[in-house]
Parts: structure tokens; sequence; C-alpha cells
């Protein structure tokens, strides 16, 4: 089994939808069957299945094995139903956006549909959750052919949380490049932080980077500086899970002190991420609803009580970097510079234009 089978997040097998529990690596690998809305939203809810595009990707076969539940003697009572579990499972992460527009791509097929048989439109659904998760695989390709272009050989590269093959269906986003890049025998050594509190990078990124060949090293979040200070970082790439449309970027929290600390430290500091997590109705950064998460996940570490009983708690689970900040977005479609107004953007690369509108600098 090659490395982006072993880290697949979602699998449908059979009519079957199975979600690789995230919480249990690297000790356990424990698949969790997805049968029931409440089976679905507790997986999303309790990060078994993370990563931005992996929720939508989750989401969207959720709602087939939902639908196989909802009755079906009318449209109405079946869609009345689908849509009752549609706004549940919106409400389980509400900063990553790809978790609604997956949900919304599902009810659109739903209703497109409509004046056909209820069987046919569980086939529906079943086939458009198949094609986004194709299609995520497909653009995760090509945000890393994209962002390949600022890797050379033998840099350093830091990373935050988990952005690559467990957040994705393959390849991941922040760290499609770098996959990419050693296909084509370009190596690198990679600085994975813990990202505290839930050690996304210590769990997952040094997981899934140690087993595909990746020289990692792990170092904890306050360490950044001194590795940036020493030189031995030339560029951070990071994920995002929602991206205003002034460019802000809403990512896991910590993302905001890296970027600040590369700016410090004239490193480039690159955003990637699909096309679906740019979110035009939300005009900056401000706008963006950040999850707040139990303060039980930073009091312990691992199931290991460390601070006193009772203490007050803050545990935002993302943060926003400000536009300055970011050095460019990568994207399936190219990447997007500065200045950023991300509608015109997506409206020149909808267009076909790229490199030709000069507003939007577009490579």
């Amino acid at each position: 089994m090659n490395l982006f089978e072993e880290v697949q997040p979602v699998t449908y097998s059979e009519g079957e939808v199975y979600f690789l529990d995230q919480r249990a690596l690297p000790e356990e690998t424990i698949w969790l069957k997805i049968d029931t809305l409440e089976k679905c939203y507790d997986a999303i809810k309790t990060l078994a299945i993370r990563g931005a595009p992996a929720i939508g990707i989750g989401a969207a076969f959720g709602m087939m094995a939902i639908a196989k539940n909802a009755p079906d003697s009318s449209f109405d009572e079946f869609y009345s139903y689908m849509k009752n579990a549609k706004e549940y499972l919106e409400r389980s992460r509400p900063t990553a956006v790809n978790l609604s527009w997956a949900l919304n791509r599902v009810n659109d097929i739903i209703l497109k549909y409509k004046d056909k048989p209820i069987k046919e439109i569980k086939d529906k659904i079943e086939e458009e959750a198949i094609l986004i998760q194709e299609e995520d695989e497909e653009v995760c390709r090509k945000i890393g052919e994209n962002g390949q272009q600022f890797i050379k050989e033998g840099m350093g590269i830091l990373t935050h949380c988990n952005a690559g093959a467990l957040a994705t269906s393959k390849y991941g986003t922040a760290l499609a490049p770098i996959y990419v890049a050693k296909e084509r025998g370009i190596n690198v050594h990679v600085f994975a932080d813990e990202t505290r509190p839930l050690l996304q990078g210590a769990r997952l990124t040094c997981y899934e980077l140690y087993k595909s060949g990746i020289d990692v090293t792990l170092i904890t979040d306050n360490m950044a500086a001194v590795i940036m200070k020493k030189g031995w970082i030339d560029a951070c790439f990071v994920g995002c899970d929602r991206l205003a449309q002034n460019g802000d970027a809403a990512n896991k929290i910590g993302t905001y002190g890296l970027a600040l600390l590369a700016k410090a430290h004239n490193i480039p500091f690159y955003v990637a991420c699909p096309i679906s997590t740019i979110d035009i109705k939300t005009k900056t950064g401000d706008d963006i609803p950040i999850e707040e998460r139990d303060g039980s996940e930073i009091t312990e570490v691992m199931g290991k009580k460390i601070a006193p009983l009772g203490i007050k708690t803050f545990n935002p689970a993302f943060d926003v970097t400000p536009n300055e900040l970011i050095s460019g977005i990568i994207t399936e479609r190219g990447v997007i510079r500065a200045p950023y107004d991300l509608r015109k953007a997506v409206e020149a690369l909808n267009a076909g234009k790229g490199k030709k509108h000069d507003l939007i600098q577009v490579e």
C-alpha cells in the first residue's frame, strides 16, 4: 500500500462510508463507519476527520449515507429530512468553508433532480460525493504543481498543523508542493511544528512525511523563531480553512504568529488552498467566524492533566493571518499575488484570463 492509500481520510466501498479516525494516529489505525447523521456530526466535531477539504468530502459522503435512512414516500418529506441534516452538519465546524460548500453541492443535486424517483436522487448524491472526492485529488495535485516552483533543492521549509494527504483526498494543500517536488527528484528538509493544543503537526504531519521518505524534523511551536534566526527556513507553507475576499486567511491557531515571524526574518509565507476555500461573501478576516473549543484541549495533553483544576481557558481553533503577511496564495488555478481582491481573482480565473489579468497578477 502506498502512502496516499494508507492515509486516505475517507473511504467508500460497496455502499459503506468510513472515516480514518485521526485522533488515534499515529499509534493506532481505526476506521469509523459512518451510517447515521449523529456519527457524521460527531466525527467532524471531535476532529476524527479534519482538514477543510477532507471535511467537505466527508460531509458529502455522510449525506449519502444519511440519505439511506431518509423517508422516501414523497420528495417533500425526503428533502425536509436532508435539509435538516445539512443544517445540522453545518454547525459542526463553522470556520471551514469547504463544509458548507460541499453540503450546498449535495443540496443543489437534490433540488436538481426533485422530479425524479427518490432512489435516483440517492444515486445522484452518491455520484456527487464521488465526484467531489475525485475533483479534490486533481485540485491538490495542481496545487502541488503550481507551488513546486517555489521549492529548490536542499531548502528548508516550515509548515504548521497538517495540510497534507490526511486533510484532503490526496497530496494535501500546503504539503502538495513538497510531494510533487519529491516526485521530481527535488529534496528538501521540512520542519513541522507540533501545533498545540491537539498536536496535528507532531501526530499527523510528521507521520505522513516520515512514511513518505521526506526529511522531517519535529519542533515545538515556540522554536520557530530560533530556527528562522539560524537561517534554516527558506519558506513557509501553510493551508487554509477560509479565505476572505481581501486575502485574509483563517487557519489553525498559531498560523498568524508564524506569519509575523516570517515577515520579521524576510521569509516568504505561502498559503495553499483550493478555490473552494475562497469565501467571496466574507469581506475581511474580521468577518470570519472563529470556532472556540472546549478548554480541556489545553488543560490536558493526551488525556493527562497539565493545569490546575478549574483554571480559566481560551481555546480558539483558528486565527486569521492578515493579507499583507502573505507572499502568495497557491491554488489549483494559479498563484494569486497581492494586491488581493479575491472576488476579481476568482472572476478572472473563471474567465480563463490568468496571467492576462494585470490587476490580479495570477501566475
